[in-house]
C-alpha cells in the first residue's frame, strides 16, 4: 500500500515565474563586451566552468553569476580587462536582482487549487535575500504552508524537509523544472517527482529523465497539475 499523498512542494524560479532568461540575456551582454578577448564558445565555457566552480563559494543566484562573470573576464584578458567592462558586469548583476517578477501561466491557480487539500511547500535554492525578494514580489507567499530556501537540493534535503513539514518523502510530491533538482533528488528521497519543463535549462541542472521511475511524472504545464495529484491521491 503507497502512502496517501499529503504534502505538495513547489520550486520557484521557472517553475512558478521566469528566471532562467535573465541569465541567458546577461550572458549575452557579457558575451559582446568581452567579443574582441575571446570567441562565444570559449568565452561560454570558461564562464559555465567559473560558476560550478564557484558554487561552493559563492552558491547558486545571481550574485555568484555576477563574480563569475567578473572572474572570467579577468581571466581571458590575462588580467588586462578595463575597469568599465568590471562596472557594465557588477551593473548588469544589480539589473538582475532589481528586475520585476513574472509568473508563469497557472502558477497561482495550481498552488491555491493544490492548497485546497494538501499542505502546499515552496523549496527553492539560491541567495537568500534575492529569494525572498521574488517571493514577496510574487505575490504568492501567503499561500505557502512553509517556505524553505536552502543551499542545495538532495535527497537528504528533500527528506528532512518533508519530514519535518509532512508525512514523510513517501506522502510528498515535488514539482519542478530542473530534473537534477526538482526531479532526481526528490525521487531519490522516496518523493513523487514531477517534472514541469520551462524550455531554458542551465546546464548544471540537467539529468537523465528517470522515465522508468514509478514515481516521475511530466506536465506539459502546471494547469494539468490538479488533474495529476487526483489521480494519484
Amino acid at each position: 500500500m503507497r502512502d496517501k499523498l499529503t504534502t505538495i512542494g513547489f520550486d520557484a524560479d521557472d517553475t512558478l515565474w521566469h528566471n532562467e532568461r535573465f541569465f541567458q540575456l546577461t550572458q549575452a551582454y557579457f558575451a559582446e563586451l568581452l567579443a574582441d578577448h575571446a570567441d562565444h564558445d570559449h568565452l561560454m565555457e570558461r564562464l559555465l566552468a567559473a560558476e560550478k566552480r564557484n558554487i561552493q563559494h559563492y552558491g547558486y543566484g545571481i550574485k555568484g553569476f555576477t563574480l563569475s562573470m567578473i572572474e572570467t573576464a579577468i581571466e581571458v584578458t590575462e588580467d588586462r580587462v578595463p575597469a568599465r567592462v568590471i562596472r557594465q558586469l557588477v551593473e548588469a548583476g544589480q539589473e538582475m536582482l532589481a528586475h520585476p517578477i513574472e509568473l508563469l501561466p497557472h502558477a497561482r491557480e495550481a498552488i491555491e487549487a493544490v492548497a485546497e487539500t494538501h499542505k502546499v511547500l515552496l523549496i527553492t535554492k539560491g541567495d537568500l535575500i534575492d529569494q525572498e525578494r521574488k517571493l514577496a514580489q510574487s505575490g504568492l507567499g501567503e499561500l505557502f504552508d512553509g517556505v524553505e530556501i536552502v543551499s542545495e537540493k538532495t535527497a537528504a534535503t528533500y527528506a528532512e524537509i518533508f519530514d519535518q513539514y509532512g508525512d514523510g518523502p513517501d506522502a510528498s510530491m515535488m514539482i519542478g523544472n530542473s530534473m537534477r533538482s526538482d526531479v532526481v533528488a526528490p525521487i531519490e528521497a522516496g518523493c513523487w517527482g514531477v517534472h514541469v519543463p520551462h524550455g531554458l535549462v542551465w546546464e548544471v541542472e540537467q539529468a537523465e529523465v528517470p522515465t522508468s521511475n514509478p514515481r516521475f511524472r511530466e506536465l506539459k504545464d502546471l494547469g494539468d497539475l490538479s488533474a495529476l495529484i487526483d489521480q494519484i491521491s
